[in-house]
């Protein structure tokens, strides 16, 4: 049987065939076929009219064919592989660009000092794909659109599509970029080496025209044959920030009620002009405006007029002297704008000051007298109590016209936190009606405050419920000067509690206040400590209950 070996003489089995590589369709042929609206499997004598000797040759046939064609066999990838030292362009290239310098002219309209400008511009041309981008240098204060004229793209050259090539730059040729015409004049010196490493010659480069309009803008230095005598920029850099500082007093008599004002005077060394600031003094009642004069230069002698003049500014040339450092002498009297000021004393850097450049001018410090301030030591008097609000509350609205909350002892708070001081009370009145009222007086360790209410008695004819809101009782004679509250230590059982007019006797307490007395018995006086215990231990024995009769 032939069809066991292939055309290659060996045997038809696994690994000894090859692939037709010339084979390009790898579908599946169908295996149904409808008939009267059904699918059924094709048979061989189907396929071919009903001949199925004629199906089992073209079968056979196709086997034969299979097996007996020489595949092209190849030993290796179909593909070739590259050497090993290509690089492509697009990474050789890349990053890479040429630049060059070049400048176009426009022209300029309706201008007598000027017909055109000469714009330099850069082009950048990019290796990686042949793309330009032109870039004007941004000049401050020009008053043009500059900066990139034209994007990164590449430049048609034609207009049959073609486009700039690298190969179509050189130097001293013009470019035309839409319509506008740039001269190339230099290159930088990376795109000459790549001209050259191509065998490409660049022209020798040209200059770059000057802008007739930037050459009338440079106004050549002045010439002097004879150096001048003053330079005020030799004293500005020398003097700067350097100042002269003078104490004086304002003899301010053109009041109706003439007064002395305390005044400072600055004399600036970098330009001679002088300020004078007055200090602001508490509670004058002035406005504080503090400058008096602004920084100017003070003429001191004024050239003769032989008319009257209408312009109250004062022009250099009208004035024949200004004020220096040597006219402020400490101790002496100036006179500025028609003012007169009295030079008490100066700083520590005007000394220095005058004992270099003037050491015939002595700057000693005068005495002046002190202003006397009748309301600087006068003793404050705090009114008398009105009987609103609390006394801390209402001290508050003397020391401030914003007043502030007392300041109140947390930490008392924290530890006295709901502890309570209760005592039974009478009001001593001369009413016999008020002698069977009952009060609980109820005193508050975490603030020492007092309330007091009153227990209901039936057809008593009094209103019963609380007397008296949570509140700090002063002693009977304290004053705000001399300010003492009710303290557990005044509450001895049988004394008297005078609460705002109104007279109470402790009668009872109850048996925590002698708890808390006896441990705080250092802080309490023996006579209400002793009275608190006789009360409750008489209170003691009558509850305890008597001898029954057996």
């Amino acid at each position: 049987m032939s069809w066991y070996w292939n055309s290659h003489g060996l045997p038809f089995l696994p690994g000894n065939t090859f692939r037709d590589v010339t084979k390009s369709a790898f579908h599946r042929a169908q295996t149904l076929h409808y008939k009267n609206g059904f699918p059924l499997p094709h048979r061989p004598g189907d396929a071919i009219g009903q001949d199925p000797l004629r199906s089992e040759q073209l079968i056979q046939q196709k086997i034969n064919k299979l097996t007996l064609m020489t595949p092209d066999v190849r030993f290796g990838s179909l593909y070739q592989i590259p050497p090993e030292g290509f690089v492509p362009s697009h990474v050789a290239l890349d990053k890479k660009v040429l630049r060059f310098y070049a400048h176009f002219k426009e022209d300029v309209l309706f201008s007598p000092d000027e017909v055109y400008r000469v714009r330099p511009v850069m082009i950048y041309y990019y290796l990686e794909d042949d793309s330009m981008l032109l870039y004007e240098p941004r000049v401050k204060n020009s008053g043009l659109l500059q900066g990139k004229r034209l994007k990164r793209q590449r430049v048609p050259k034609n207009e049959r599509g073609e486009h700039y090539h690298y190969k179509d730059l050189n130097l001293g040729i013009d470019l035309d970029v839409y319509g506008v015409k740039y001269r190339i004049t230099h290159c930088d010196e990376f795109t000459k080496e790549f001209f050259e490493s191509e065998g490409i010659a660049l022209n020798d480069p040209q200059p770059m025209p000057v802008d007739p309009y930037t050459k009338g803008q440079i106004i050549p230095q002045p010439c002097h044959i004879t150096p001048s005598e003053f330079d005020p920029t030799h004293q500005f850099l020398t003097m700067d920030g350097k100042v002269l500082c003078f104490f004086a007093l304002w003899d301010d008599n053109h009041r109706l009620y003439r007064e002395t004002r305390t005044v400072i005077i600055h004399y600036y060394l970098a330009d001679d002009t002088v300020e004078i600031r007055e200090v602001h003094e508490q509670n004058s009642g002035r406005d504080p405006f503090p400058v008096v004069m602004h920084r100017q230069r003070l003429p001191k002698q004024l050239k003769p007029r032989p008319f009257p003049s209408c312009v109250l500014e004062v022009s250099k040339h009208e004035v024949d002297e200004y004020f220096s450092p040597k006219d402020f002498q400490v101790g002496q009297t100036v006179k500025l704008l028609a003012r007169s000021f009295l030079l008490y004393d100066c700083d520590g850097f005007t000394k220095e000051y005058f004992q270099t450049n003037h050491p015939d001018m002595e700057m000693k410090p005068i005495k002046v007298p002190k202003k006397v301030d009748m309301y600087h030591n006068r003793k404050r008097y705090v009114p008398p109590y009105n009987g609103f609000g609390s006394l801390e509350d209402s001290l508050q609205n003397c020391l401030s016209l914003v007043p502030k909350p007392p300041r109140k002892n947390v930490m008392k708070m924290l530890e006295n936190n709901l502890k309570e001081l209760r005592y039974s009370a009478t009001l001593k009145s001369k009413y016999p009606v008020d002698e069977s009222r009952c009060f609980i007086l109820t005193y508050y360790l975490s603030n020492d405050m007092i309330s007091i209410y009153e227990k209901p008695a039936r057809n008593s004819g009094m209103i019963s419920g609380k007397f008296l809101e949570k509140t700090r009782i002063p002693k009977p004679g304290s004053n705000l000067e001399n300010l003492e509250f009710y303290s557990p230590a005044d509450f001895a059982i049988g004394a008297t509690v005078e609460v705002f007019g109104h007279r109470f006797l402790l009668t009872d307490a109850d048996q925590y206040v002698l708890t808390y007395l006896e441990s705080i018995s250092s802080q309490i006086p023996s006579q209400t400590l002793d009275s608190v215990r006789q009360k409750l231990g008489e209170g003691a024995a009558n509850n305890q209950p008597g001898d029954q009769d057996g």
